[in-house]
């Protein structure tokens, strides 16, 4: 039996490996992944698939990490089952691992509507390593790509497809890419990069079904589009979303759209504790608890975890959804509630002639959202506004300017800020 056993190994697992160590030393701990590596950082496979990471450097920790830790790996295992009543799981060989507290970290997993023509060779997701070494393996023949879904982790393939060489064309259903992050100016900003890279963007459109190759009706040879329009092409890759992997928890632990969680990131079950995509917790701008599969949001989630398992109580302050990266260079951060149409909110826009776009979303004097496209200078003081609730009325009107740092806040914030990072 293990003291501690946390399934699952990504960033929420290793907040919790490390805030577990630095208060239990000995206390027996294992991790549990159905994936056969040392945790990763998921948001740079994208970066391995088009050359520009190597795959030496994409672990999250350094190699010694677990042994540092005294963790016991079972990797490349899945797990099955979890029976609460006798505190085990069971894995797909049949073995069975007792615990005494256990933390389901178990991410996400693609979404993949049916679709015929989804089991040719040559579509793929696009959320694990192993998804990235099969596509890459592929590229050497590919000539043509369509990728279905034009969010955060389609968009990245497509990116990094196109540096490859490859045409590629994004598929999105609804009006526009990053619908549920970017408000309508932004979004366009990001598909005039992209068509500018070569890249074609089909907004309203989907894909119907997947069609076989004239040689190899078993591998891909185009896609059919709800327009009837065929586009050839080598590959596809689905990136149409991500949903929590709770099917351990299902008729177990209490469910909404991920495992439930409170403050100290506990489920419905004492001793068992859930954290990252699997959970659905705190959100302090909307007040409830939602799924927020934002990397930082899973480390800390898994810390909180961690520490609640050794008995040394912690409590999860609640996260808010976040986006930071680059397409071709031209950075994004958005982050909060920041393109919902409703009278109660205030909205900040700036369009510099350069291409630059800024965003603010106030209610009540306090900033409840951002944007930030081309230049995202001083976007970390403007997140620490939202997190800390600071009323920024009294100054609102400078937040905007390309001067603005934390010196053009009035003297009394300033002095509040610092008393705060102290």
């Amino acid at each position: 039996m293990f003291k501690y056993l946390i399934v699952g190994n990504s960033a929420a697992a290793v907040g919790a490996i490390e805030a577990i160590r630095s208060v239990d030393q000995k206390g027996s701990l294992a991790v549990i992944s159905d994936e056969p590596y040392a945790a990763y950082s998921r948001p740079l496979i994208t970066y391995y698939l088009a050359n520009q990471v190597e795959l030496k450097n994409i672990n999250y920790r350094p190699n010694d990490f677990y042994a540092a830790h005294e963790v016991k790996t079972v990797v490349g295992q899945k797990v099955v089952e979890l029976n609460l009543k006798e505190s085990k799981v069971v894995l797909e060989d049949g073995k069975e691992i007792t615990f005494k507290r256990l933390l389901l970290a178990t991410g996400g997993k693609p979404f993949v509507p049916p679709l015929p023509g989804s089991d040719k060779q040559g579509v793929f997701t696009f959320t694990t390593l192993d998804d990235a070494k099969k596509v890459k393996k592929l590229l050497p023949r590919v000539k043509q790509a369509v990728v279905i879904g034009g969010g955060l982790i389609g968009l990245k393939v497509a990116e990094a497809l196109a540096q490859r060489g490859v045409k590629t064309t994004v598929v999105e259903l609804a009006d526009r890419v990053l619908s549920p992050v970017l408000d309508a100016h932004a979004s366009r900003l990001v598909e005039d990069i992209f068509r500018k890279k070569g890249t074609e963007i089909l907004t309203k459109h989907t894909v119907k079904e997947i069609l076989g190759n004239k040689k190899n009706p078993e591998s891909v040879g185009g896609v059919l589009l709800n327009d009837r329009r065929e586009l050839p092409c080598d590959l596809v890759v689905i990136a149409i979303g991500v949903v929590p992997r709770a099917e351990l928890a299902q008729g177990k632990l209490q469910i909404n759209r991920g495992i439930l969680v409170d403050d100290h990131m506990a489920t419905s079950t004492d001793g068992i504790y859930a954290a990252g995509d699997v959970a659905e917790a705190y959100d302090f701008l909307w007040a409830q608890n939602r799924v927020t599969p934002v990397w930082p949001n899973a480390y800390l989630q898994g810390q909180v975890a961690g520490y609640n398992m050794t008995g040394k109580e912690a409590i999860y302050p609640g996260g808010m959804g976040m986006n930071s990266t680059t397409f071709f260079g031209f950075p994004i951060i958005s982050a909060g509630i920041c393109n919902l149409e409703d009278e109660r909110f205030e909205t900040l826009v700036r369009n510099h002639k350069n291409g630059y776009y800024k965003k603010l979303v106030l209610e009540d004097g306090k900033i409840k959202g951002m944007i930030f496209a081309g230049a995202i200078d001083r976007a970390g003081i403007i997140c620490s506004f939202i997190r800390d609730g600071i009323n920024v009325q009294r100054f609102k009107g400078t937040l905007m300017n390309e001067s603005f740092s934390f010196v053009s806040l009035p003297a009394k914030v300033r002095k509040e800020r610092l008393a705060v990072r102290s």
